[in-house]
């Protein structure tokens, strides 16, 4: 089994830690430190355990935040010596995120000097929830930074709905404010920042497809290939959903001209294994045709209704006339984010966004272990 999340905050990061904040303050306690950011720590979760931390630093840091920036700041390592990095940082994140807005460029900066050692991106979002303008005026001037970290902390830290971090509902409701930021980081040369401008994007195509369909077609016209494949990545969520623009930017037409075929190798499947299937498409039209085939597996959920779940398959270029086949497997076995329930599931091809054909199919589960 993996090591839990929660263990990556333990006692020996927080005496490390301790180590090397009482290193760049001689009056910082050490001792109250760490008993306060111990107490009951092994009981907590990830978050619960870096608030913990988090209120330590609250109580042995000085109240007043510039002195207690810049001692976090001396604390960040330099080429000579360690200092404050990795999993370390989750709670300074949270200590700045706190007291940082009221100080905002002070704040702001620390965090730009904290991202090349952990992400800055949960920190950032209270100063652009308290003041976005100010706060995309200033993270703006991060996007030429020589350091790849600052300036993917720039798309990763506007991020509308940022996983595992406070959404931001100014930029759901609206995110054209920072369209200049993904569009400047578009061709970074970089593939961690520009994969980084995709996920912002494909964000925002939950909430205004069309914006991010617009958007794409707008700058995919001699693309390069990096640019297109962070085109691709962003429209990811449209694609899977047949939003028919974002299927038009990548060569996807109407599928009138396209016949899909499904069969089903095993009707009925034991948790655990897998749902054998063969798709064949074929042109029936006069022109060439790219296809992209997907398709959707839908799950019986406790209450007996059916939940979708599109997965990728296949993209191909089809001259008229032509069929290909294709075999796939899907596998049913257990996945953290998804409780299976026995019952008539179904499978859906999706031919350039189209349902083309489906089956259904009998999800079995295994007898209890009578022992």
């Amino acid at each position: 089994m993996p090591e839990p999340l929660k263990n990556l905050l333990h006692a020996a990061l927080v005496g490390d830690m301790a180590d090397r904040i009482a290193a760049n303050a001689p009056a910082f306690d050490e001792q109250r430190f760490m008993r306060l950011a111990t107490d009951g720590l092994d009981s907590l979760e990830l978050m619960e355990r870096s608030a913990l931390i988090r209120d330590a630093l609250f109580a042995t840091l000085p109240d007043d935040f510039i002195e207690a920036a810049a001692i976090l700041k001396a604390s960040l390592p330099t080429l000579a010596r360690p200092g404050l990095s990795g999993w370390m940082l989750l709670p300074v994140n949270q200590f700045i995120a706190a007291r940082g807005p009221d100080h905002f460029e002070l704040g702001l900066d620390l965090l730009k000097a904290l991202t090349p050692h952990f992400t800055a991106e949960f920190g950032i979002r209270p100063f652009i929830h308290r003041d976005q303008q100010r706060a995309l005026a200033i993270i703006s001037g991060w996007l030429d930074d020589p350091d790849q970290h600052v300036r993917r902390l720039a798309s990763e830290g506007t991020r509308p709905r940022l996983p595992w971090a406070m959404r931001l509902p100014q930029l759901v409701k609206d995110p054209a404010p920072i369209l200049p930021i993904l569009t400047a980081l578009m061709d970074d040369p970089e593939d961690y920042v520009r994969r980084s401008v995709a996920n912002s994007l494909n964000d925002i195509a939950k909430d205004h497809p069309d914006m991010v369909a617009a958007f794409i077609a707008g700058h995919i016209q001699g693309a390069s290939s990096e640019r297109r494949r962070l085109l691709k990545h962003a429209s990811r969520t449209l694609l899977k959903k047949g939003h028919a623009q974002a299927l038009a930017n990548f060569g996807f037409g109407a599928s009138a001209s396209l016949e899909c075929e499904l069969r089903l190798v095993n009707g009925e499947v034991m948790f655990g294994e897998g749902l054998d299937f063969v798709i064949r498409v074929t042109n029936a039209g006069k022109a060439a045709q790219s296809v992209m085939i997907d398709y959707a597996i839908h799950h019986v959920k406790a209450d007996g209704s059916l939940s979708p779940k599109v997965f990728k398959c296949k993209s191909i270029m089809l001259a008229p006339g032509q069929s290909q086949a294709i075999e796939r497997r899907h596998a049913m076995r257990p996945i953290t984010t998804r409780r299976y329930y026995p019952g008539q599931h179904r499978i859906a091809i999706l031919v350039n966004g189209a349902e083309s054909a489906s089956e259904s199919f009998i999800l079995k589960m295994p007898s209890p272990d009578p022992s």
